[in-house]
């Protein structure tokens, strides 16, 4: 029996109308997405349509899943690069150090305890997590500690005219707004079972697994993400810091 929703017309139906509802409120509510909200449904729905018949063939070989692995830090390099930065181009590109230095250590440290088996079904899936969670966690810190210098332009300036050195007077006024970035997994670790049951913990379940191993493999999925995270955390606040990362200046009229 399959223990995921048939595909067919009522699924088409209900995503949909899931998606058309979200447009529609965030229209109601003048937040300015609607947009955005059916085209990143749309996205999602193309995207992963690929994905589903391209991972099959990608599974059967080693190098074809580092290949994908790298292209998913190449887009996540280029998605959070262009939420702090607003561009694809030049320093956007340091986003990349926080998601390699993040993942990385993590990924590569529990593959020599062979915690993750060495199987392409069990490399990739984990990559995937601890890549997202890298780039989510650059993309806000980016973001928001850039705002803080232009919000507290004054501040930061009132500091360097007391004597510090640029990069300590922008970790001064950067480092509590960077921290919110850390929120997102700290409530999810701290509430997980709980309040959900996140996706590695349902999946093995599905796939047969008993709770008890599932729940392992949740925590060291959750506990590595803390790590990761972390790293490109600090990492980004450093690139931001040190102007490695600044804002695309708009465009004159």
């Amino acid at each position: 029996m399959s223990a995921g929703p048939a595909v067919g017309p009522a699924l088409a139906i209900v995503l949909v109308a899931l998606a058309s509802a979200a447009a529609l409120l965030v229209r109601v509510g003048a937040l300015g997405l609607g947009r955005d909200m059916l085209v990143v449904a749309l996205r999602a729905a193309v995207q992963l349509t690929a994905v589903s018949l391209l991972i099959a063939a990608v599974l059967r070989s080693a190098g074809l899943t580092a290949a994908f692995i790298a292209g998913m830090v190449v887009i996540a390099a280029a998605t959070s690069g262009r939420r702090v930065t607003g561009s694809f181009r030049g320093r956007a590109w340091w986003t990349a150090l926080p998601i390699v230095a993040g993942v990385g250590p993590v990924l590569g440290l529990l593959l020599a305890t062979t915690l993750v088996p060495h199987r392409t079904v069990s490399v990739l899936p984990i990559a995937g997590i601890f890549i997202g969670g890298a780039m989510s966690a650059t993309g806000l810190t980016g973001r928001r500690a850039l705002d803080e210098l232009e919000l507290r332009r004054g501040e930061y300036e009132g500091g360097l005219a007391l004597g510090l050195q640029p990069r300590d007077a922008a970790l001064e006024l950067c480092r509590p707004a960077a921290a919110l970035a850390l929120f997102p997994v700290l409530d999810q670790t701290r509430t997980v079972g709980l309040v959900t049951l996140p996706g590695a913990f349902v999946g093995v379940l599905l796939g047969g697994a008993d709770p008890v191993e599932a729940g392992a493999i949740q925590l060291l999925v959750l506990v590595g993400l803390l790590a990761v995270e972390s790293v490109a955390v600090l990492i980004t606040l450093e690139l931001v810091a040190t102007e490695r990362l600044v804002r695309k200046p708009p465009r004159s009229r």
